[in-house]
């Protein structure tokens, strides 16, 4: 099998300005932030971004990259909204798509599939269709039933966090939900994966059953060990939320003069100095 480690720089140098990118996590869970801060390094922009949004979202949406958002919703969850998204959202900065998450999923299972739209009764008699000019309905060639046709929502890239991954890219989740990262990962022509741990193929069931093995290595392109890749979103079991740190961010978003500092702080810099602020952030909190 072919070795697929590299870098967070190096996985996302091949993201070019104009493309599709998948995140994969719910709202503030098991986000790949490392890959998006990672990204956030590159002059990557005028981007799709394709999520069920939380501060991915955020952090692209206040550094101006993205040019269409199409999303579920975005939150961070314990938080209800997330106030860089909001703030983009109401002044029109980029061009939004939003779809119920029925409807999301399908589009995403559609692009996996490789075919141009997936028939779903979700959205029928909704404000989702009269949002969206692009929507179309489909009579079934078997009855009389009407279906909305959700097209496809294929991806140049998707990100993605997974708690084990060997090297040639079999990724594995411990916590309780897949958040439909498999989906993101058949849906996009390359997938980067970040892991808590890259281990021995072999050690992949160490932990778990083989219904954890979310998505085979035949989906990835590169893997990247990224230990606390999702902070500040959850990766249960390996670390909860670091809410203290979520309300830090949610603060500051709400000032532009606290957000260039926190932009500063933990963005102006590689992975190992945003790990080295937070702790120092945990460290004025009193907390070890």
């Amino acid at each position: 099998m072919a070795d697929k480690r590299t870098s967070l720089d190096e996985a996302v140098a091949s993201i070019r300005s104009g493309m599709t990118v998948g995140i994969g996590g719910w709202g503030s869970r098991r986000k790949p932030m490392a890959l998006v801060r990672a990204l956030l390094r590159t002059d990557a922009t005028d981007l799709t971004v394709v999520a069920f949004g939380g501060p991915d979202v955020g952090l692209l949406a206040a550094a101006g990259r993205i040019r269409k958002l199409v999303y579920g919703f975005v939150s961070l969850d314990s938080i209800p909204l997330d106030p860089l998204f909001t703030r983009a959202r109401e002044e029109g900065a980029f061009e939004v798509e939003e779809y119920d998450e029925g409807m999301f999923v399908a589009g995403l299972r559609a692009a996996g599939q490789r075919v141009d739209f997936q028939p779903i009764l979700a959205g029928l008699g909704s404000d989702v269709l009269p949002a969206n000019p692009r929507l179309k309905t489909i009579r079934s060639p078997y009855s009389e039933e009407q279906y909305v046709a959700m097209p496809a929502l294929p991806l140049d890239v998707a990100l993605v966090h997974m708690n084990r991954a060997d090297a040639a890219g079999n990724s594995q989740y411990l916590g309780p939900d897949p958040y439909f990262d498999d989906l993101f990962a058949m849906a996009a022509q390359r997938t980067i994966v970040s892991a808590e741990k890259i281990v021995p193929t072999e050690s992949l069931l160490d932990e778990a059953s083989f219904h954890t093995l979310l998505f085979s290595r035949m989906y990835v392109d590169a893997v990247v060990e990224a230990p606390c890749g999702a902070h500040f979103t959850t990766c249960e079991p390996d670390y909860p939320r670091d809410e203290a740190f979520q309300r830090e961010y949610a603060a500051a978003a709400k000032d532009p003069d606290a957000w260039a500092a926190f932009t500063r702080t933990y963005l102006d810099t590689d992975d190992a100095g945003y790990h080295a602020a937070v702790a120092r952030f945990h460290a004025a909190q009193g907390e070890s």
